[in-house]
């Protein structure tokens, strides 16, 4: 990544970059909610350099009928206050909780990218970074020209994900402090 200054917005993804995913499940409650190590203050850190921090994040686990939408704003009511205690801030949380993968909303698809210029104008995706753990987050944000950054384990390292990346680091934390350099 050149110039780090020239970059103003970010965009994570949830599971997997803030939260532990649960795999095959979702994180249906605050008490299944459990971070990332570092994360918290990750964001901390990335508050300070970014304009802007969004969450875009696919959350299937309601269109399933496995929690409701009060249950992943709890969820996401008690991150915010977790995030916040630590010196971070969220701008907003865009969430997808559709079931089909056409939907112009559900990552890989860039409606929640649009959704962000509709309520933040200003923000341009050439001058954003998308950090996600997952081939849809890395294909949404190459298709809106962010630069993207892959984290976690998910991937084989001879795994095709890799060309198609501007950087991958171990997790968040050791993105965010790599950027603040």
């Amino acid at each position: 990544m050149e110039n780090k200054e020239d970059y103003k917005y970010l965009f994570l993804d949830r599971d997997g970059v803030i939260n532990i995913e649960r795999p095959n499940d979702y994180v249906k409650n605050s008490s299944e909610f459990v971070f990332v190590d570092g994360a918290i203050d990750a964001i901390g850190i990335l508050s300070k350099y970014f304009d802007y921090i969004f969450i875009i994040t696919n959350q299937r686990g309601v269109g399933r009928g496995l929690m409701t939408t009060f249950d992943l704003q709890e969820v996401h009511t008690y991150m915010l206050s977790q995030i916040t205690k630590s010196g971070g801030e969220i701008s907003k949380i865009y969430c997808c909780t559709d079931t089909d993968n056409t939907s112009v909303n559900r990552k890989p698809n860039i409606g929640m990218g649009f959704q962000v210029l509709r309520d933040y104008p200003s923000v341009d995706f050439s001058k954003s970074v998308f950090v996600g753990n997952s081939q849809s987050d890395i294909d949404f944000a190459n298709k809106l020209g962010m630069y993207s950054v892959l984290v976690g384990d998910k991937y084989k390292k001879d795994h095709k994900i890799y060309y198609g990346i501007g950087a991958y680091y171990e997790n968040l934390y050791k993105f965010a402090k790599d950027f603040a350099g």
